[in-house]
Parts: C-alpha cells; sequence; structure tokens
C-alpha cells in the first residue's frame, strides 16, 4: 500500500544522497581532478562513514523486505532509493507520488563557491558534471525530474549551460538566489537563459543552499553554551540559522520582478523550493508597497503589466515546510502559489508530511488542496508533465489518505 492515497499527488522536492566522489565519474577530464570529495554536511555526525555499510544493507533481502512498512521511516542513505538509482522507482511506488523533483543533497553549496570564484571555466565544468550525474540518477523513472544547475557568473555560458542541460534531459533549471559578483541576476543579458527555460517549457528553480552565506558567524558567539543542530551536531542547521534561509531567494526575486524579467517572460514559471513559505504573504504585500512608494519616479515599476503580488501569483511557486501553518499561507497568499514537497529522503521531512500538511490545509477548501498537492506543480512544471504523460485531468478524492499510521507515525 503506498504512502500518499486517495488523489494524486506530485512531489516538489525530493534528493539524491551524493556519495563523496559523487562528482568524478561525471566530470571531463580538464575539471575532474579538481573536484575534491563533497563533503556531506547536515546529516547525523558520523552518519557519513556508513555509507558502504547501507549499500551492502540495501542488497539484503531482509532489510529490503520492510522497505514497504519503513518508506518513510527511513532516512538519508538508509533510505530505499536514495543513492542507489535503480531502486528509486521502487521507493517512488511506495511513496505513491505521481512525480518527484529531484535535487541534490550536498552540491549547491559547492557549485555557488565556483560560481562566485574567477575561475569560470571550473565553475561551468562543476555545473556540467552536477547535470549530468542528475540526468543519470533520474534516467532510471520517467517519473523523476533531474534539475539542473545553471551558473549565471557569465552571459554567454550561462545560455550555452541553459540549452545544454535542457538537451540533456534536466527537467528544471536551478540558478542561484546569490547575487552573482558582477552583475544582477536581472540583467538584460540573460534574458536569453529565461528564453531558453521558457522554450523548452522548464521552470526555473531556487533551492535552499544556492544562497551562498546565510549568516555572519559572529551571530553565534553569544557567551552562550553551543546548542544542538537539527541532526544532533553542533554547526549546521539550528533555528537562528533556519530564520536566514528565505532572505536570498526574497531579495533575488523581488529584483527579477520589480525589474521586469517576469514581465518579459510571463509564461515563465519560477518554484521557490524548500525555503519556506511563511515569508510569502508578508513578502507579497511588501512587494506593493515597494511599487506604490517608487511608482511615480521609476519607470520600471510604471511598465510592470500588474501589481507584484498578482505577478507572484501568475507565475511563482513556493513550497511551504511542512511545519509551517499552508492553510494560512493559502488564504494569505492566493491559492495559485503553493506546492506539496516531501523532502525526501531527508529527516527534515520528517515521517508523515502528508499528514502534518492536512492538517493545516483543513480550513481551506477541495478547490485549494487540489491545487497545492497536484495542479500548481503542473502548473510550474508545464510542458515536462506532458511529455512524460504525467499530466492528469482526473477529479481528486476529497481527501488525501496515508499508509498505516503505524508506518508513518501519527505527527511526522
Amino acid at each position: 500500500m503506498a504512502y500518499a492515497q486517495g488523489r494524486t499527488v506530485h512531489d516538489a522536492d525530493s534528493h539524491v544522497m551524493e556519495t563523496p566522489d559523487w562528482f568524478s565519474g561525471f566530470a571531463d577530464p580538464d575539471v575532474r581532478d579538481r573536484i575534491p570529495p563533497l563533503y556531506v554536511a547536515t546529516v547525523a555526525p558520523g552518519e557519513e562513514s556508513f555509507i558502504a555499510e547501507l549499500r551492502r544493507r540495501h542488497q539484503d533481502p531482509e532489510f529490503r523486505a520492510r522497505d514497504a512498512e519503513e518508506i518513510m521511516l527511513r532516512k538519508n542513505w538508509k533510505a530505499t532509493g536514495s543513492f542507489v538509482k535503480e531502486d528509486r522507482p521502487h521507493a517512488l511506488d511506495l511513496l505513491g507520488f505521481a512525480s518527484q523533483l529531484v535535487f541534490n543533497t550536498f552540491a549547491n553549496g559547492v557549485l555557488c563557491r565556483a560560481e562566485q570564484a574567477d575561475d569560470l571555466d571550473y565553475a561551468y565544468g562543476l555545473a556540467r558534471a552536477h547535470n549530468r550525474a542528475m540526468v543519470d540518477f533520474c534516467s532510471v523513472d520517467r517519473r523523476l525530474l533531474a534539475v539542473g544547475y545553471v551558473p549565471l557568473a557569465d552571459f554567454d555560458r550561462a545560455h550555452a549551460m541553459a540549452r545544454e542541460a535542457v538537451e540533456l534531459g534536466c527537467a528544471a533549471l536551478m540558478v542561484a538566489s546569490a547575487c552573482p559578483r558582477r552583475h544582477s541576476p536581472s540583467h538584460i543579458a540573460l534574458d536569453p537563459v529565461w528564453a531558453t527555460a521558457l522554450e523548452a517549457g522548464r521552470p526555473v528553480v531556487f533551492h535552499v543552499g544556492g544562497g551562498g552565506r546565510l549568516l555572519d558567524p559572529m551571530y553565534f558567539e553569544n557567551g552562550l553554551p553551543p546548542v544542538p543542530d537539527f541532526h544532533g551536531g553542533a554547526e549546521n542547521f539550528r533555528s537562528v540559522d533556519y530564520m536566514a534561509i528565505p532572505y536570498p531567494p526574497m531579495q533575488t526575486l523581488a529584483t527579477m520582478i520589480l525589474d521586469g524579467v517576469l514581465d518579459r517572460f510571463p509564461d515563465l514559471r519560477v518554484g521557490v523550493i524548500e525555503q519556506g513559505a511563511s515569508w510569502l504573504p508578508g513578502w507579497m504585500r511588501a512587494l506593493d508597497s515597494a511599487a506604490d512608494a517608487f511608482h511615480k519616479n521609476e519607470e520600471r515599476l510604471q511598465r510592470l503589466s500588474a501589481r507584484p503580488s498578482e505577478i507572484v501569483q501568475r507565475q511563482v511557486r513556493v513550497t511551504p515546510y511542512p511545519h509551517e501553518d499552508a492553510g494560512w499561507i493559502v488564504t494569505n497568499a492566493g491559492q495559485d502559489v503553493c506546492l506539496f514537497s516531501s523532502d525526501f529522503p531527508h529527516v527534515e521531512g520528517g515521517r508523515n508530511p502528508l499528514g502534518r500538511f492536512e492538517r493545516t490545509l483543513a480550513p481551506v477548501s477541495e478547490r485549494e488542496r487540489q491545487r497545492f498537492y497536484c495542479d500548481n506543480f503542473e502548473d510550474l512544471m508545464g510542458r515536462v508533465l506532458a511529455e512524460r504523460g504525467l499530466a492528469t485531468t482526473s477529479t481528486p478524492a476529497s481527501t488525501v489518505s496515508t499508509a498505516s499510521t503505524a508506518s508513518t507515525g501519527s505527527a511526522g
């Protein structure tokens, strides 16, 4: 029995759990020897030392016999299909999701730092290796939608990389939410990147980890004892880090909207993935406030086709975290913006994201839930799902049911 039942559910955020040498086999020779092993951060301390053992366990019939009952309990490399690509279709069957956007886990920081440095041959070579690896992992099932990376540091190379990623088979084009070093992400010379995405029916997406350094480390020099992070360590993901996550995409996307990028490409879709959404309603109001306050003297604002918040509703799609009040966000941001995501196989997604979302979505209408679980994702992904026969117009059931509370946990 699949975890998700009763309606079509698309998953806007899932991951491959890379091994430290994950890039190497897909890199061109002039880059391969320069790629350091991926630092597998944001996991429980010492967990990365068990990857080889977990690979053996995924070949153990006794371990695999519990795949179904533990599909939402096993996390990181322990999860079925987390890094052995041949197992991912089985995992997707057990999850019951109609499709999954698939992101890397550890590479965003490496990609972003390379893009911000001076060696662009290396930055674009690294992105190429990443994109090949992602497409290879997802090649085992049409429901797996590989997310490629396009550095924006160089105008011509960015355009070429976007075309290459589409031709390679990437279903979405991820860009950093950190501002490029020498120009704005809204620069008109990047229009060919957005045109390539639009012509190919691919969305542009932002993801957590692409914003560069979130915080000045001095925020943690508070004279108090260290606090454990989300995974039990002391260095990666804490409440103060969490508060900074949405700010890079908020600024970058606001700049792109106010500078007219989304108006120049009104059919382009943009996803903001795994960066929460509680910020969304206030940010939309702040965009409108900025447009009102500066409209008289800024021609770019006078040229906008609609209020910025309406442009957001038209073109931007955002994933709340399961622990946020998704119903409140939908009510205040509009029914067209929010998307379901599981974060499979990460710990942060919890044991029962569907159950947690259903509780906070209880006050909203069935139509709004249908948009959250299915329609907004199909709008984001556009032609990609149609090309793969994954788009649906079926009428959903009134509620999402999940497999057994014994296997998923009652609270998530």
